[in-house]
């Protein structure tokens, strides 16, 4: 296989034509996928499968958006590290802070940014989302030019058809950045770290995504002030339940292409 610029190899296979025995030879684009090392001051906090794009943006997104830190100022400085079998992403924090509060505990191993791994108790799982402050008020006309306008900002997916997206918008619905992965926790984590370092207020705009609305993407949105968060799928109960608790407005696709918003 032959890496690509975007992220993606080639992959030769045989193709089936249903109903006709004609068998066709294909080439198709695949998503790379990499275990990345996320690490504090050289010591290791937890390894997710990514896709390797926009590491600095995921390294400060994850840390914002699982509360390991407060804020984007407590990151003094982020390498990014290629090494056998994978990539490390060091970040260095002032050793007094890092004194000072336990980073939260998580495992070594992550799947594709599953927001569920390496908690260590079902109490550790769900936290309690800090509370969201809009400085707009949610317009359903602007979700759905959003989403209108998406797929101009997925170079990846047009390759291989097979990445998620997470996209920062204006209040009036543009498209101001967007990050793509193969797990949609990390693709949200790389467009917090973008919002945060391109010195974006989170509370001026929001995300829409092109995967369903779990818990874990409304935790991560709340921790940094995002005060809406709209999926292509329907969220969870539990999402809803605590986008309600934080203030946050949920939206989503509906089948008639119209947009729901829920409150």
């Amino acid at each position: 296989m032959m890496a690509s610029v975007l992220c993606s190899t080639v992959a030769t296979g045989t193709g089936f034509a249903a109903g006709i025995r004609r068998i066709d030879p294909v080439m198709w684009q695949v998503p790379e996928e990499v275990p990345v090392a996320l690490l504090y001051n050289g010591r290791s906090h937890a390894v997710m499968m990514a896709t390797p794009a926009d590491l600095e943006d995921f390294a400060v997104g994850f840390t914002l958006g699982e509360e390991i830190l407060d804020a984007f100022t407590d990151i003094e400085g982020v390498a990014v590290e290629p090494q056998s079998g994978g990539i490390a992403v060091d970040m260095a924090v002032d050793k007094m802070l890092m004194a000072r509060r336990a980073l939260r505990k998580r495992s070594m191993e992550g799947r594709s940014g599953c927001g569920l791994c390496g908690a260590e108790s079902l109490e550790g799982v769900v936290r309690k989302p800090r509370p969201v402050r809009a400085g707009f008020v949610p317009n359903p006309a602007a979700v759905q030019a959003a989403f209108a306008e998406l797929p101009a900002f997925q170079a990846m997916n047009r390759a291989n058809r097979s990445v998620h997206a997470a996209a920062w918008c204006d209040a009036e619905g543009n498209i101001l950045l967007a990050r793509e992965d193969v797990g949609r926790h990390n693709a949200l984590d790389k467009m917090i770290g973008a919002v945060i370092r391109g010195g974006l207020s989170p509370s001026d705009g929001f995300a829409i995504m092109t995967s369903r609305c779990s818990f874990e993407l409304v935790q991560k949105a709340a921790a940094v002030g995002v005060p809406l968060l709209a999926t292509m799928s329907a969220p969870t109960s539990l999402a809803l339940d605590l986008a309600r608790q934080a203030g946050m407005t949920l939206g989503a696709m509906s089948r008639a292409e119209s947009i729901v918003l829920f409150h």
